[in-house]
């Protein structure tokens, strides 16, 4: 079965995630496949790419039972948002429903979000003993600034679409039954423009936003590590995975 199904009409390519029987947990074999979608160059006839996911959560993350459940997949996570930041076309997400942690961040190195209103986003890996690292936690400060990244990362709460659209990390939230209408809406217009601008401009903003790549980080980087080598950590791992309320000790 397919997790990740790829398919183009005319201008517009369509990236499905497709293990809705997970809640779109991504695991080892999607996040090499999204790479891969997004590492190509696109086809001539390509104007945009649209994101989307079956069943009712676009993508909780993550899969941490991977590996018996240690936290992995940093670097190949970083690797696929990388490849669809890059990316020389618009890319728009259209989120039906949760987007959690690595689905989060998924959603918003996306150029437009179209989110239903019943949608929610969030960070929630203070809730399980992690912390993001500094190449995923700057995608919030880009989008979000200080205010909105403190609110995501330090509570993490699932935000409602409506907050999300009002802190200005997402493009739109509609009614669910509008969401096709409203998606379709923002992928028609830009299609229709002309593509070599579009290249320019996408170059142009991703080119303005990496300053912070430069920032020394290498003493943030250890104490994201340190935590998700901790016994919160797993803690909160398995505490999330049995369905209960984890106990956190500070070790």
């Amino acid at each position: 079965m397919e997790k990740i199904k790829v398919a183009s009409d005319g201008a517009v390519r369509l990236v499905t995630l497709a293990r809705s029987e997970k809640r779109n947990a991504l695991d080892a074999e999607m996040l090499d496949q999204l790479t891969q979608a997004f590492a190509a160059p696109p086809a001539a006839s390509e104007r945009v790419t649209v994101i989307r996911a079956e069943g009712p959560v676009f993508c909780a993350g993550l899969d941490l039972r991977e590996r018996g459940g240690e936290r992995v997949g940093s670097a190949a996570i970083e690797a696929m948002l990388h490849a669809i930041e890059l990316y020389p076309l618009p890319v728009v997400a259209v989120v039906q429903g949760d987007a959690i942690a690595g689905g989060n961040e998924l959603a918003l190195h996306c150029d437009f979000v179209v989110a239903a209103e019943t949608a929610r986003f969030g960070m929630s890996l203070a809730k399980i003993g992690l912390a993001p690292s500094w190449f995923l936690a700057k995608k919030l400060l880009e989008v979000a600034g200080p205010v909105g990244a403190r609110e995501m990362l330090l509570l993490g709460d699932l935000l409602p679409a409506s907050r999300m659209a009002e802190l200005g990390l997402i493009y739109k939230t509609v009614p669910a039954a509008d969401l096709d209408a409203a998606a379709e809406a923002v992928i028609s217009r830009l299609a229709a423009n002309a593509p070599l601008s579009l290249k320019a401009m996408k170059a142009l903003l991703v080119r303005a936003m990496t300053f912070r790549d430069g920032i020394a980080h290498a003493d943030i980087d250890a104490q994201v590590s340190e935590a998700g080598r901790s016994a919160d950590a797993r803690e909160g791992i398995a505490a999330m995975l049995e369905r209960r309320a984890p106990s956190f000790e500070g070790r």
